[in-house]
């Protein structure tokens, strides 16, 4: 009878798992896989959409997008609006109804944590603005944390036999994000500040108490003219502070303005290695300290 039962567990635990490694997950962004990656375990299958070299506002729908969203269990997006312009093309064109917006398939970062830059202007004419909020988030360790919670969640109702796993994953990164946020926060203490090219790192400034000293493009997704690039040169004469821009941003700017006033320039990936899982990405928010550290 004790055999008869050890089976039946065996048997059980072996269709737990091949449920769990059932689940198709998309992410669109880099960050987004590493979360997925580190809460969902191995058993998950995993595509980034997006690579950390390019630009989430910029994509356009794609055939190897769309055959990655046709199967897909889950959809995981930054969401407030970051993808707008690709991934509801993309969905739509997988035809996949588990995955529509609304569905336990659809997972929005953004939409599990409060969001900073808030009620702005509706009007692309004033760039690539978002109203709902800045979808940045994900510079932010601590509301990674959250989404990592949220997503477990959410793991756990698709895949009711994984749940538990989903949930001491999350617990157990959640543990990793704040021992290391205790450190930066004691490594960005007197951090003098950043100049930014896009309002894109603005949480991870915000989360250290890190100043923001300028944004090199006025317009959100267009670059400075002269006059305006020699405005925030004269307005940070005399000060200190540090310039972060990404690779897909044109270093011309930055250098430019690094020069005029003996600062340093850094570039620095958005986003995490696209095979990054939960210590990638906190390795990655560590180069962005590192850069803002670098400056006393």
């Amino acid at each position: 009878m004790i055999t008869q039962l050890k089976m039946a567990l065996v048997v059980l635990l072996a269709l737990a798992s091949a449920q769990a490694a059932a689940l198709e997950i998309v992410a669109t962004a880099s960050s987004l896989g590493a979360l997925a990656r580190e809460v969902a375990g191995p058993g998950a299958t995993l595509t980034v959409l997006a690579g950390p070299d390019r630009d989430l506002h910029q994509l356009q729908a794609k055939p190897s997008m769309i055959r990655h969203l046709r199967d897909a269990d889950l959809v995981v997006a930054l969401g407030a609006e970051l993808e707008s312009g690709w991934l509801p093309a993309a969905i739509s064109g997988a035809a996949n109804p588990n995955i529509q917006p609304g569905k336990p398939g659809y997972f929005e970062a953004a939409a599990q944590v409060e969001l900073l830059e808030t009620g702005g202007a509706a009007d692309r004419a004033m760039g690539d603005v978002h109203p709902v909020g800045n979808p940045h988030l994900d510079l932010d360790p601590l509301r990674m944390a959250a989404v990592g919670q949220a997503l477990a969640a959410r793991l756990g109702q698709l895949d009711p036999a994984g749940a538990a796993g989903y949930r001491q994953r999350a617990d157990a990164f959640t543990t990793q994000v704040r021992a290391r946020v205790a450190e930066w926060n004691k490594t960005l203490t007197g951090a003098p500040g950043a100049v930014l090219y896009h309002r894109d790192a603005i949480y991870l400034l915000s989360r250290f108490g890190v100043p923001l000293l300028g944004v090199i493009e006025p317009v959100p997704g267009v670059p400075p003219t002269g006059r305006q690039l020699s405005e925030l040169t004269r307005a940070l004469k005399d000060s200190r502070g540090v310039i972060l821009f990404t690779p897909y941003q044109s270093p011309q700017a930055p250098q430019a303005l690094a020069r005029d006033l003996g600062w340093q320039a850094i570039q620095l990936p958005l986003e995490p290695p696209v095979d990054a899982d939960g210590e990638g990405y906190l390795a990655h928010i560590g180069r962005w300290v590192a850069a803002l550290a670098s400056v006393r």
